[in-house]
């Protein structure tokens, strides 16, 4: 039978799943992407380089690993290649990708629309990358998208362009924006289909076989965070999929009996980048000093983002919908040489004490964290590789997340490279 491990981030994004994807990803044999768009930035960093993923699996540095990149996915043909390019010239060209031939396309007039949207919305903005995933998602749902496979039929393709210009032309013209030409996109995705035709197969079918298989490792990897689900998230600040292990056998194409190990990756603090509640946020020279020394601006827009103390009533919200066996606590050196740590433990919500977010965003933005605070530690911890090593009020931190949220922690990571990764948890020691 194969082993199964499936990657999400239980916060708003952002949690460092491109460095802890990677890091099974070299052990594992397939690494499915199920969900989410080139809206999504992955930094990998191994024999000191770094590389920077949007919308392809983490496992395309193992040339032994089958990369998927699953129907549940928005895909952008033009962002795939130019990110394929990109590697190439990083020196990345012995790679096995597969692209579903029943994911949606994010087409050119998508980002138009999604910068269009955003400028109606005045002071209301969502915070999108402008990245053309919402209306793709959208068109998805309206049943007036474009789907990977069809670029394979070039008169079915056609019929599908001509019916999908049809409405958005006059959608664009609405919003007075330039509409698109027909034949000069078609010429293009023809063009685009003769680069990427062979990597479109039926994923599911591929998927499905190596499920069956004896001691095959498969991953799963998920964009964005748990509080950005279309559907649990910070409604309407939110992403237009859903990031959960739940939308793991929608989004690959595989039954949900499969998954049963799921790694929920968190900081070992809280950040967000865009518009919406954060009930621990800080606006002071701690946030900057934890900014500056995580590194926290966005991969794919390089905005600043915003740096709170590490939420416990997200991690237990996120832990009980996803299915969280344990936690990756990630960025873990960066809380070294602070005098005193904090945990959200609960909210304070219109004077009574809350432990899970409420469903309105009006009242998220009035809820007020209640903390626990600890000391900190001076060590640098970034050289450590096992746990028994790390100082005693890291420890103590470590020890006190798993007791608030209930789940223990598997993985530590404590600098941005592979091999500054503290494993605990022997299930994922065996993967």
């Amino acid at each position: 039978m194969s082993q199964r491990l499936v990657v999400i981030g239980s916060q708003w994004g952002d949690e460092g799943k491109g460095k802890i994807t990677d890091y099974f990803a070299c052990r594992a044999d397939m690494v499915v992407r199920y969900q989410g768009g080139n809206n999504a930035g992955h930094s990998v960093m191994f024999n000191g380089k770094k590389y920077s993923l949007q919308s392809i699996p983490s496992g395309i540095f193992n040339p032994a690993t089958i990369n998927i990149m699953g129907n549940g996915m928005v895909i952008n043909p033009e962002s795939v290649v130019l990110e394929l390019q990109k590697l190439k010239d990083q020196g990345i060209s012995d790679y096995k990708l597969y692209i579903s031939d029943r994911a949606t396309m994010v087409m050119p007039w998508h980002s138009d629309l999604d910068g269009a949207y955003e400028c109606i919305k005045g002071g209301k903005l969502i915070g999108t990358t402008k990245k053309g995933i919402g209306p793709a998602y959208s068109d998805k749902y309206n049943r007036i998208g474009l789907r990977m496979g069809d670029m394979l039929e070039p008169e079915y393709f056609a019929e599908r362009l001509a019916a999908a210009l049809e409405v958005k032309n006059k959608e664009l013209e609405m919003l007075g924006l330039k509409p698109y030409d027909y034949k000069i996109v078609f010429d293009r995705y023809m063009e685009l289909a003769d680069i990427l035709g062979s990597m479109i197969i039926d994923t599911s079918a591929l998927i499905n076989k190596e499920l069956r298989e004896e001691g095959k490792k498969i991953l799963f990897e998920g964009a964005q965070g748990m509080m950005l689900c279309i559907d649990h998230g910070t409604y309407p600040y939110v992403t237009s999929s859903t990031p959960s292990a739940a939308s793991v056998p929608v989004g690959a194409g595989i039954a949900p009996h499969w998954i049963d190990n799921v790694l929920g990756v968190a900081k070992a603090y809280c950040t967000r980048v865009g518009e919406g509640p954060f009930p621990t946020e800080l606006h002071d020279e701690i946030a900057h000093e934890i900014r500056e020394r995580g590194h926290e601006y966005g991969t794919v827009t390089g905005r600043p983002r915003r740096i709170g103390w590490f939420d416990a009533v997200i991690a237990r919200y996120t832990s009980r919908l996803a299915g969280i066996n344990s936690w990756s606590l990630m960025l873990f050196d960066v809380l070294s040489g602070l005098e005193t740590v904090k945990i959200c433990t609960h909210y304070e919500l219109d004077g009574k004490v809350v432990d899970t977010p409420p469903s309105t965003i009006s009242k998220f933005a009035r809820c007020k964290p209640v903390y626990i605070e600890l000391p900190g530690w001076k060590e640098d911890i970034s050289g450590i590789r096992n746990y028994d090593d790390l100082p005693e009020a890291a420890k103590v931190y470590v020890k006190k997340i798993e007791e608030i949220t209930q789940v223990p922690v598997g993985v530590i990571s404590v600098g941005p490279d592979r091999t500054q990764t503290i494993i605990i948890s022997d299930t994922l020691k065996n993967f």
